[in-house]
């Protein structure tokens, strides 16, 4: 299943994922700049801040009330921003694109 990360600059990733990995391992694991994860994964740092593809928003679904309050005080966040280590592969999610903020913001 296929996922695209695209920087900042408009520099487009493509990487193949299993399910059940996050975007954020499958970033890490990939060498992919952008997603920095400084708390590898446990929601607690927020340094992994993509924003969802608007076609792919509803797919992908809405952040937990957690992960909205770690949203929110992030510079720059909007309605598709997400946590990449709360977005796990699924066939639903084969082709996603995501993109990643100019700097992330960590807690």
């Amino acid at each position: 299943m296929k996922v695209t990360y695209v920087s900042s600059e408009g520099d487009e990733t493509v990487i193949d994922l299993k399910g059940g990995v996050t975007i954020q391992e499958g970033a890490i694991q990939n060498l992919v700049d952008g997603i920095d994860a400084d708390c590898g994964g446990g929601m607690s740092c927020a340094t992994c801040h993509v924003f969802v593809d608007s076609k792919w928003v509803d797919r992908v679904g809405p952040p937990t009330a957690l992960e909205s309050d770690m949203l929110s005080a992030i510079p720059g966040s909007n309605e598709t921003s997400r946590l990449s280590c709360q977005i796990s592969m699924s066939s639903d999610l084969d082709g996603l694109v995501v993109h990643m903020p100019e700097e992330q913001y960590g807690y």
